[in-house]
């Protein structure tokens, strides 16, 4: 598993009756991988895994392995119980995935030695390459630096962490412990740049899913240390990026693909599509992006027709 460069944690698309649209998802994973991405993460917080049941689960994955060819699906392994995360981690492998993207366990948040007991189990339960997803933001569970030494040191398929805490200091923290041993990936969008130039070698991004090209640009600049062209497209690309990483992610980047002409806004309850003032607050970010798109967007690959 190759955890470098730009990989979306794509959204699930869904039909009128709330069904997943598999046909729009394998367009989609496959227009990523053609505007430079080296992967797909699915069932993420992006994704809304959370609202997914548990064969819907396994039905994206298999139309994703079978979208992308060679290229790596990663999939997003959370839930409510250490048994159905074990068990989801074991059904990923088997349908083909390349990597697991490991979160704690939804809603309880504890002490370590029951964190590391999760982790540890689903771990334990495959020989897939596997990404720890530390996001103490939104999961109220820190995984701390000690904590992912600790798990280097006893799993020999540990190979990444998605860093979401948004303290870049974290990555040099990591780097300081663990050096080569893990590969640290950007997990929050609007700090892309300044997490690379700390040591970040990959992105699992979200804005990515309406705007590939761009993400892909901006990262390889930052990579490059073209500072100059990273941070002039950085300036552009912050209103957009920081749909990612406020409450209402979901319904702002479908509402980013919606309106890039790559998606619909149409979301599962509990969540809702926005109105009102929030959604035209959302709309001219979006509209003034997109009207002032640079150069780099006529290079994109066109979205497939159905």
């Amino acid at each position: 598993m190759n955890w470098q460069g730009v990989i979306p944690a794509i959204t699930t698309p869904f039909l009128p009756n709330m069904e997943v649209d598999h046909e729009f998802l394998a367009r989609h994973a496959r227009w990523l991988i053609d505007n430079g991405c080296k992967g797909i993460v699915a069932l993420g917080s992006l994704g809304e895994g959370a609202t997914l049941r548990y064969n819907e689960k396994i039905e994206i994955l298999q139309t994703l392995v079978e979208a992308v060819g060679d290229l790596p699906v990663v999939a997003g392994i959370s839930a409510l119980s250490t048994s159905e995360a074990v068990e989801l981690a074991q059904d990923a492998e088997r349908v083909g995935c390349q990597g697991l993207m490991v979160l704690p366990p939804y809603v309880y948040s504890t002490d370590w030695r029951e964190m590391k007991a999760h982790i540890a189990a689903i771990l334990g339960a495959t020989e897939l390459s596997c990404m720890l997803y530390n996001n103490p933001i939104a999961y109220r569970t820190d995984f701390l630096v000690d904590h992912i030494d600790e798990l280097l040191s006893e799993f020999a398929n540990l190979h990444a962490v998605k860093e979401s805490s948004a303290d870049v200091r974290r990555i040099m923290a990591i780097r300081a412990i663990c050096g080569d041993r893990i590969h640290i990936s950007v997990g929050v969008d609007d700090v892309l740049v300044e997490s690379v130039y700390a040591g970040a070698q990959g992105w699992i991004a979200g804005t990515v899913s309406a705007l590939p090209r761009e993400s892909v640009q901006l990262f390889d600049l930052a990579m490059a240390g073209q500072q100059k062209e990273a941070f002039e497209l950085y300036s552009w690309f912050l209103p957009l990026l920081r749909l990612d990483v406020v409450p209402k992610f979901v319904q702002l980047i479908k509402l980013a693909q919606q309106e890039a002409g790559v998606g619909s806004e149409t979301v599962r309850p509990p969540r809702l599509t926005l109105v009102g003032p929030e959604r035209e607050e959302a709309l001219a970010i979006i509209h003034k992006g997109l009207k002032n798109r640079p150069a780099i967007a006529e290079a994109s690959t066109p979205f497939p027709k159905a």
